[in-house]
């Protein structure tokens, strides 16, 4: 915590050697602290008034940074070692038994890191007020406690190494929040009232529920380092550009009239402040780059009439074109009016035979089955072996296998009997040299019957295997 501390200083630090006009001052002061507690303990309206603040103090350096030359409004952040917890008493009258006090404090000291805004109203003597955010870090604590009867002190304890991290019975390592201020400034001192308030719990109890918030009130004297930097007066042409810094946007850097004094290394009438192609001469409503090219075709895209798909030169910066819309372009179509496949080169795929059609459909009529099973009958085979030689003399054509129940039995089962029955048919064709990626094989139960399936006759013409031919 104390490095992460230090490496905040650091950067105080840093930004207050890089600005021009920032001071530092150190700042010191008393205070009283509290703690925001409420909770669900029964008799806390009682025990409430026993709890009192902690006088402390607190020490450390802001910085003043002005937001211009001539700004009334100031960032002031800082590093402020703070003192705060506070004390509890309650007195027993008549005693508790032997106990007549009980006294306890809670001491705890953080480094906090205010971030304000401040106004300043006034020349030689300016009125102040400000306030924002902080964020504090826990440094250190001590815990006591004391309990006095009637013989004197019984019982004295006292902890210096509280627990710190995020469970109950712990201390946060990290609080937050705000915090205001009021006063005036003169001859490099200023003097504030400050309030700050913490916007989470700083502790959680291991005992009850309750919230625990930090609260300050008290006095800061501050003193300024060194003198304030003085802005420097205003040279005619700093940059010798030949451009007076009045009108010169870029006073340190030489420049061009046409660019208002700033820099133009490609000479477009851009400032490179503006343009996003320095190097490279543009136009100004492409912010000082050529035209673009979006697709990276070679076509500009004022001349590009398909600026967001790359394309060619004789098609005015479009891809070649695809007239039938089959996918095969107007190049590589052998029927590019026509729509096709890109297995055909763009050509519209071929009906199938009927006579091939009528020979598939003849055979799955004659596929029979075990009663029952998915099992094919020896005359089956003969079939199949006919549907094998057909798809290896039309290698270009595939086929689908569905089988089919009547609607009489469990559903489930007609579902499972009509797939095996088509893989079965599927595996048949594979075993006959038919690659399988021609094949597929689904079957659809009682779901699609060709009749009403009330006599034996209907039901038997819905167990069937339907072979469908496809290119």
């Amino acid at each position: 915590m104390r490095k992460c501390i230090l490496s905040f200083s650091f950067i105080i630090s840093l930004l207050v050697t890089t600005h021009a006009q920032v001071r530092v001052a150190i700042v010191a002061g008393g205070h009283q602290s509290s703690v925001l507690e409420e909770n669900d303990l029964p008799n806390w309206s009682e025990l409430k008034s026993n709890y009192t603040g902690r006088i402390g103090f607190h020490t450390g350096f802001i910085a003043d940074i002005a937001f211009s030359p001539k700004s009334k409004l100031f960032f002031q952040p800082g590093v402020v070692y703070y003192n705060k917890g506070r004390k509890f008493s309650q007195r027993f009258d008549p005693p508790l038994g032997i106990i007549i006090n009980q006294k306890s404090t809670q001491f705890l000291n953080y480094i906090d890191v205010p971030l304000n805004l401040v106004l300043k109203f006034g020349k030689k003597t300016k009125f102040i007020i400000g306030g924002g955010p902080y964020g504090s870090f826990f440094y250190s604590g001590k815990e006591t406690a004391q309990t006095i009867t009637t013989g004197g002190i019984t019982e004295s304890t006292e902890n210096n190494d509280l627990s710190v991290g995020n469970q109950p019975g712990q201390f946060r390592t990290t609080d937050y929040g705000i915090n205001g201020l009021a006063g005036l400034e003169f001859r490099g001192f200023f003097i504030t009232a400050n309030y700050s308030r913490g916007l989470n719990d700083f502790y959680e109890s291991t005992v009850y529920n309750g919230t625990f918030r930090h609260e300050v009130i008290g006095g800061t004297l501050g003193v300024f380092l060194g003198k304030t930097e003085k802005i420097e007066k205003k040279i005619k042409d700093i940059d010798k550009d030949g451009i007076n810094d009045d009108k010169d946007h870029c006073p340190e850097e030489p420049g061009t009239a046409a660019t208002n004094g700033c820099p133009d290394k490609d000479a477009d009438g851009i400032a490179d402040k503006d343009d996003k192609c320095p190097d490279i001469a543009g136009l100004i409503k492409y912010n000082g780059c050529p035209v673009p090219d979006t697709d990276k075709d070679g076509i500009n895209d004022e001349e590009d009439k398909c600026p967001n798909a790359s394309g060619f030169a004789r098609y005015g910066g479009c891809p070649v074109p695809d007239t039938d819309g089959d996918g095969v372009n107007d190049e590589e179509d052998k029927c590019p009016t026509v729509k096709g496949t890109k297995q055909r080169n763009g050509c519209p795929i071929e009906e199938i035979k009927k006579e091939i059609v009528e020979k598939v459909n003849f055979a799955a009529k004659r596929i029979q089955f075990q009663s029952a099973k998915a099992v094919l009958l020896p005359q089956s085979l003969k079939v199949l072996d006919e549907v094998a030689n057909i798809l290896k003399d039309n290698p270009e054509l595939s086929l689908s296998i569905e089988g089919h129940t009547s609607g009489d039995g469990i559903f489930e089962a007609n579902m499972k009997l009509s797939d095996e029955r088509a893989k079965n048919v599927k595996g048949y064709l594979i075993s006959k040299g038919i690659d399988a990626a021609r094949l597929t094989a689904k079957g659809f139960g009682p779901t699609q019957p060709i009749n009403k399936g009330k006599t034996t006759a209907e039901k038997a013409q819905n167990r069937r295997v339907e072979l469908k031919l496809s290119n």
